[in-house]
């Protein structure tokens, strides 16, 4: 096991490449098993969550080559409508290869799966999604079995307790496609990734209406065909790097950020003093205006709300903004694991309900932390970025599954962090 050692203090500079995004490759992996021809996909991330997704296709039955760095070749002439538990276990996505196999081959079985965990995330709405497309869905010791021959086009409303559900809409999507007949989808996930998802079923021949709204119309198709599809921008990414521009006080240009993924972002980032100049369809310039950080109001929301998968990395931010930040989760409201880690660094944080309440400090100390979930090791790690000394955080293995190459490109932007050994841990640290 491996962890992350940092020194903080060091203005970053430089400009850092935005990968492709993991939220759009993994449905889009998914989705090749539409069709029995050969798919390739460009831009993708190399990430743990990808590697695994890979080779549960490659179980399933599709060859699977890697091309080069960010290309991978998909042939699923061949599959089984059967997912291996060894593997679906290790990460949630997976749940988005019920609506292609029940779309395709019209049955499939997909053990309950796992990933890293911040609340309660069920599948009540994909099992509604499909039960309203005619599929019959029993659940038999922790498997999901799902039988789809009377497959066909209906009327599906997706709204849920804390909004539409962004993997339940890519399962209805592509069940849907091959779907005899007319679907509509009410209160649908609308976002950036969804629109890329919707984009390559188009190449591959499926018929979608609505695009980029919460109501999607899709006319079924007998067939689909093979693509090749380039996966969009991270915009996680992309506004991970924004944060650790700020927290350092520095100046970072994101190059391959599309900044109409990121309005929300962005405009929480200006009203806080963050520059953030925007010089081509594809490029932004990230600074503090008069090196001054003013207090964060935030709440998540689905898109185009501010994202939940930037609450934590916000928090991290808000502990050096001047006064009382607070940022309230309206998507995921357990989602503060990252808090006792950021005070065990000298962070001044009150929690009220699904609200942090944060009193920012001009400083925070370096300490041992340990990291909870994907976007927990990202705020780590920026925290550690902007403290005094040295700090360590644990159990990063998280933070690989959803961003490539992390330290690579800090280091590249001056950050002084490495990925070392967890037997090299001072020993009066404990990963207990």
């Amino acid at each position: 096991m491996e962890v992350f050692r940092i020194c903080g203090g060091n203005s970053l500079s430089g400009v850092v490449n935005i990968s492709g995004s993991k939220n759009a490759a993994l449905p889009q992996f998914a989705a090749t098993l539409l069709s029995s021809e050969r798919s390739i996909l460009k831009n993708v991330p190399n990430l743990s969550d990808v590697r695994f997704m890979a080779e549960i296709l490659s179980e399933l039955g599709a060859e699977i080559r890697k091309v080069d760095d960010t290309t991978w070749e998909i042939n699923p002439a061949n599959i089984s409508y059967k997912a291996p538990y060894e593997l679906v276990r290790k990460m949630r996505a997976s749940i988005c290869l019920l609506g292609p196999l029940v779309g395709r081959l019209k049955k499939a079985e997909i053990p309950m799966p796992g990933g890293c965990v911040i609340g309660q995330r069920p599948i009540d709405l994909h099992i509604r999604a499909l039960t309203r497309l005619g599929a019959n869905i029993e659940l038999q010791k922790g498997i999901v079995k799902v039988e789809g021959k009377n497959l066909r086009g209906n009327k599906i409303f997706l709204g849920g307790r804390h909004g539409s559900t962004v993997t339940g809409t890519t399962n209805a999507i592509m069940a849907a496609v091959l779907a005899p007949g007319i679907t509509t989808i009410d209160s649908s996930a609308c976002e950036p990734e969804i629109i890329d998802l919707c984009n390559m079923l188009l190449s591959m021949g499926a018929k979608i209406r609505g695009i980029g709204s919460h109501s999607l119309e899709i006319e079924g198709v007998s067939k689909l065909s093979g693509c090749h599809h380039t996966v969009m921008p991270d915009r996680i990414e992309a506004a991970t790097y924004a944060i650790a521009a700020a927290i350092t006080q520095g100046k970072v240009t994101l190059d391959g950020a599309k900044p109409k993924h990121l309005g929300s972002f962005i405009n929480v980032m200006q009203e806080s003093g963050i520059s953030m100049d925007i010089h081509q369809s594809d490029q932004i310039k990230v600074y503090l205006n008069n090196g001054e950080l003013n207090s964060l109001e935030i709440i998540t929301l689905p898109y185009p709300g501010f994202p939940t998968d930037l609450q934590a990395q916000s928090c991290a931010l808000a502990c050096r903004a001047k006064g009382l930040s607070i940022l309230t989760e309206r998507v995921y409201p357990s989602r503060f694991m990252h808090v006792p880690e950021l005070m065990r660094m000298g962070a001044d944080i009150a929690m009220e309900g699904a609200s942090s309440v944060v009193k920012g400090k001009s400083k925070l100390t370096g300490a041992p932390v340990m990291a909870s979930d994907l976007r927990a090791s990202a705020a780590l790690i920026l925290a550690g970025l902007a403290a005094e000394g040295e700090s360590w955080v644990q159990r990063i293995y998280h933070l690989d599954r959803g961003y490539d190459a992390f330290e690579k490109k800090l280091q590249a932007l001056g950050a002084i962090v490495e990925r070392v050994p967890e037997s090299k841990l001072p020993k009066s640290f404990s990963t207990n």
